[in-house]
């Protein structure tokens, strides 16, 4: 097999390792806080917003310390052992006790920035500037099949179940940790790609570092480096570039909150739903799953819109949730995010409408990947050179936007939510649009030098 071919190869293992770990991971997310309301013991006192707070706070936080873990251990054994956290994440969930729920919140909170900092490096490692957006297409694609598998078995397991007892919590939970660990032993299949003719002179160079030099010397070497690595991501967050990105990712932070748990919850508790309300939870997330799908296919790994840039693209992300935004404000009631387990009795503006909520939910995941896969691109795009800390920096603004939005999921009211997101993506994608032209200006003046 040619280079190109390990190099996508590569592309296609990791996100089938990330496929793998989400089906069990996103599906956990999606259902925790209904799980939490029909638990039955009073020695818990748990919230699912406060834990996805804690891990998103958490996450951000440790994006700064991300990098130098990811340089020293290798990308790929970050991935893996981030994703055995994962997996006691999901496990605790068998028998949760109110210590555990929390501390192991922290836990996977540190584990999610190494994980998200060794995917982004081992994306842009296995790409060039003709491939990022392809590539980025596919791991996106991939790995949004996990809302599909997941929220499926939620769908028929659940079906026609008014509460969710403790045996079907613990069935659904000990599948969830099994399924994520197969996608972390997935990670072991990953190769080294081919070095480059120019071997790179920043964080990538010490990623790829060929083992030709003793271990310890190396291991050395690389921890020498971890504080510049941690500084070289503070001077990333300030550059024009970064800062401009940074509202979409913001962005990104407060729909993943929305669309991974909220919503979920928000159609659970329509009691005008009936009794399939809780199974709906898992449908729901069905069709999220094929809108980031179809999105991750049509604009990523088809590759059908370079010819008119990333804008496009992010122009029809913020008009699909728009319009999934007002139709959901027309068809849930205003107190279904904090609905206790009976659920709401509230009258949303329209005769609420399963078919339109499942509408909603296709419409999210479809503006989410075209957020998502051009922000990849873009990032992978701008600092090839600085992967490492650049990916940091992004997950560090995205999990703290969505630690916020987990935060006020507990108090405020659907409308609340729904015109914060509405705020900040309108900002988000004009300070998109202006960082694509400081990139399409920095391509033509590159060209013009070449000439």
């Amino acid at each position: 097999m040619g280079p190109e071919g390990k190099t996508l190869l590569n592309i296609i293992i990791l996100g089938f390792g990330f496929m793998f770990m989400f089906t069990a991971f996103q599906t956990c997310g999606n259902i925790e806080q209904t799980v939490i309301k029909s638990f039955n013991s009073t020695e818990f006192h748990g919230s699912g917003y406060t834990s996805m707070a804690i891990i998103y706070g958490v996450f951000s936080a440790s994006n700064l310390i991300a990098p130098s873990v990811v340089a020293v251990i290798g990308p790929q054994l970050s991935m893996f052992f981030s994703g055995l956290v994962y997996s006691g994440y999901i496990a605790m969930f068998i028998h949760p006790y109110t210590w555990s729920f929390y501390t192991a919140s922290v836990v996977v909170g540190i584990a999610a920035a190494i994980l998200w900092t060794a995917q982004g490096n081992l994306l842009t490692i296995n790409s060039t500037d003709a491939t990022i957006g392809r590539n980025s297409g596919i791991f996106w694609a991939l790995l949004q099949f996990s809302l599909f598998f997941g929220n499926m078995y939620i769908y028929f397991a659940w079906h026609g179940h008014v509460h969710i007892s403790d045996k079907d919590r613990q069935t659904v939970f000990i599948s969830l940790t099994v399924i994520s660990l197969v996608g972390s032993f997935l990670f072991f299949l990953i190769q080294k790609p081919e070095p480059e003719a120019t071997p790179s002179e920043a964080s990538e160079s010490l990623l790829q570092t060929e083992s030709t030099e003793s271990a310890p010397i190396i291991i050395a070497q690389l921890t020498d480096m971890c504080p510049l690595l941690t500084e070289k991501a503070l001077q990333l967050s300030v550059t024009k570039e970064m800062l401009l990105l940074s509202i979409s990712i913001a962005y990104t932070g407060l729909e993943l909150t929305f669309y991974s748990g909220v919503y979920g919850t928000c159609i659970g508790a329509m009691t005008q739903f009936g009794n399939d309300a809780k199974s709906l939870i898992g449908l729901s997330g069905i069709f999220i799953g094929l809108g980031e799908i179809l999105g991750g296919g049509v604009f990523g790994m088809l590759n059908k819109c370079n010819r008119f840039g990333r804008n496009p693209v992010v122009l029809l992300g913020l008009i699909t949730h728009f319009v999934a935004f007002y139709l959901i404000f027309l068809n849930i009631a205003s107190d279904a995010p904090i609905a206790p387990e009976e659920g709401t009795h509230l009258q949303a503006y329209i005769t609420p409408s399963v078919e339109v909520a499942l509408l909603c939910s296709f419409l999210l995941g479809l503006g989410d990947s075209c957020f998502n896969t051009q922000l990849l691109s873009i990032v992978g795009f701008m600092f090839r050179e600085d992967s490492a800390p650049a990916f940091a920096v992004f997950k560090f603004v995205q999990s703290i936007t969505a630690a916020l939005a987990f935060f006020y999921s507990n108090y405020l009211l659907l409308h609340w939510q729904l015109l914060i997101m509405v705020v900040v993506g309108f900002l988000g994608t004009l300070s998109f649009f202006v960082a694509e032209w400081v990139v399409v200006s920095s391509r033509r003046d590159t060209d013009y030098d070449n000439i």
